[in-house]
C-alpha cells in the first residue's frame, strides 16, 4: 500500500507482482475504512481527487444561433468561441465543413433553414388536424396515420399534444389470450355479427361482414331488428360484389342459426357450397367483435344522427374510410384493409418508405371498383397482367 502511494498502483503491481485487482481491491477496503488518508492512483500521481462533473446535455441550434456563432469563430477563434457561447468545438468544425460543402452545391447549408419551433409547431398542427378530423382515434392510431403520409413521430409526441389539447385516454380493460388464427388469403372466412345502437330511441341492428385475412369489410347492411332476410340479402350482395368466400364464422343468431331444422342462411350457404362455421365463444369471433367496438367509439360515440337516414350515410362513409385509409394495427400499423385485400402491400410499402406518402388521391381510389377473384386476366394501359388469389404476378 506504501508503494502504490509513493509510485502509483499499476508500477507497484508491476514491481511486486501482484495482480492489479488485488492491489485495487486493498484500494478500496482501505478507501472505505479511511477515506481521507486512503491511497489512489490520483493522489499516487500527484494529482489532487475531484469527482468528474456530469456532461452537458446536448441541445439543438437553430440556423440564425450557428450563424452567428460562425461567424464569431471566425472573429475571436474557435477556442475562444467555444467558451463564450458554450458549444462544443466539434460541432463548430462540423458546422464549418457543412458551409463548405453548401457553397460547393453537395450539401445544405447549416446556417439557412426552418425554425426547429416552427417545425415543430407545424407537427403540432398535423397530430391535432388528425384527431379533429377522427376524435376516436387514440394516439398510437393518429401516429400510424400520420406515418402513412411520410409524417415521423413517436406515439409519445402525440400523446402529449393531444392530452395538451384536451385528450382524455379511456379506461380499457384487457384480457390475454394466446389463441389467435389468421386466414392465409383474402376470401378464405368471412366473418359477420350484428352491432345494436338506438338511433332517437330507435333500435338499429348494423350487420357487419369482415374478411379474416384483411380485415377488409366487404359488405354490411342496417335494420331495425335481425331478420334472416337482411342477411341473405346483404351476403349476396358482398358475394356478387366481392366473390365467395371459402367459410363464414358466425355466432348463435336467430338470424343465422336455426335450432330445429335447417335456417334459411344455412340453405343459402349450403346452396353456393360455403362452409358454415359457428362461434362456440365470443373469442373465436373476435376480430369483428373488435370492430365493432371500434366502430362504436369511432363512430357511433362521436357523432349525432337526425334519423336513421343519415345513420346509413356516415356509416357507409365511415366503411369506405375504414377500408382505404384508416391504418390497422394487425396489419403492421402502416397498411388499410384494401392494401391487403388487393395485393398491394408492396407497392404501398415502396411509397411510405420512399417518402412519397399512401394517402394521395391516385390509384387508390380505383380499388373500390375491383373485384377480387381466384384468377384474373386485366389490362392496364395496355400491358396485361396477371392476379392470383389478389397478388399480382410480375409477367417477364
Amino acid at each position: 500500500m506504501a508503494l502504490a502511494l509513493e509510485k502509483g498502483i499499476k508500477p507497484a503491481c508491476r514491481e511486486l507482482g501482484i495482480p492489479p485487482g488485488t492491489l485495487h481491491a486493498w484500494v478500496k477496503k482501505e478507501r472505505a475504512a479511511c477515506p481521507v488518508a486512503s491511497p489512489s492512483s490520483a493522489t499516487a500521481k500527484g494529482k489532487p481527487t475531484t469527482k468528474r462533473s456530469k456532461r452537458k446535455p446536448a441541445r439543438r441550434y437553430t440556423p440564425s444561433e450557428k450563424a452567428v456563432i460562425l461567424e464569431y469563430a471566425a472573429k475571436e477563434g474557435v477556442t475562444k468561441c467555444s467558451t463564450q457561447h458554450d458549444v462544443s468545438r466539434f460541432s463548430i468544425y462540423e458546422w464549418r465543413r457543412q458551409v463548405r460543402l453548401a457553397a460547393a452545391g453537395e450539401g445544405e447549408c447549416p446556417t439557412t433553414g426552418p425554425d426547429p419551433a416552427d417545425i415543430e409547431a407545424q407537427r403540432d398542427q398535423e397530430i391535432l388536424r388528425m384527431w379533429h378530423q377522427h376524435p376516436g382515434l387514440g394516439p398510437s392510431q393518429v401516429r400510424n396515420q400520420l406515418r402513412r403520409q411520410s409524417v415521423k413521430v413517436s406515439v409519445h409526441t402525440v400523446r402529449r399534444v393531444m392530452e395538451e389539447a384536451g385528450y382524455r385516454p379511456p379506461k380499457v380493460r384487457s384480457r390475454p389470450h394466446d389463441e389467435r388464427f389468421e386466414s392465409v388469403r383474402p376470401n378464405h372466412m368471412w366473418h359477420l355479427d350484428f352491432l345494436q345502437r338506438y338511433i332517437n330511441r330507435t333500435s338499429t341492428f348494423s350487420l357487419i361482414l369482415i374478411d379474416d385475412h384483411s380485415r377488409f369489410v366487404v359488405g354490411h347492411g342496417v335494420d331495425d331488428a335481425e331478420r334472416a332476410d337482411m342477411v341473405i340479402r346483404t351476403f349476396e350482395e358482398a358475394v356478387e360484389r366481392h366473390g365467395r368466400p371459402e367459410q363464414v364464422m358466425h355466432d348463435k343468431g336467430s338470424a343465422f342459426w336455426s335450432w330445429r331444422g335447417i335456417s334459411r342462411f344455412t340453405a343459402l350457404l349450403t346452396e353456393l357450397g360455403i362452409d358454415q362455421v359457428v362461434a362456440e365463444h365470443k373469442e373465436w369471433n373476435g376480430k369483428v367483435e373488435v370492430f365493432n367496438g371500434n366502430l362504436a367509439k369511432e363512430l357511433f360515440d362521436v357523432q349525432h344522427f337526425y334519423d336513421l337516414a343519415e345513420m346509413k350515410r356516415r356509416l357507409a362513409a365511415h366503411l369506405h374510410w375504414y377500408n382505404h385509409r384508416r391504418t390497422h394495427h394487425a396489419l403492421g400499423g402502416l397498411l388499410v384493409p384494401a392494401d391487403r385485400y388487393y395485393g398491394r402491400v408492396e407497392e404501398v410499402l415502396a411509397r411510405i418508405e420512399a417518402g412519397a406518402g399512401a394517402s394521395a388521391h391516385t390509384d387508390l381510389l380505383d380499388l373500390r371498383d375491383r373485384a377480387l377473384e381466384l384468377f384474373k386476366v386485366v389490362s392496364i394501359d395496355g400491358k396485361p397482367e396477371v392476379w392470383l388469389l389478389g397478388h399480382r404476378i410480375q409477367l417477364p
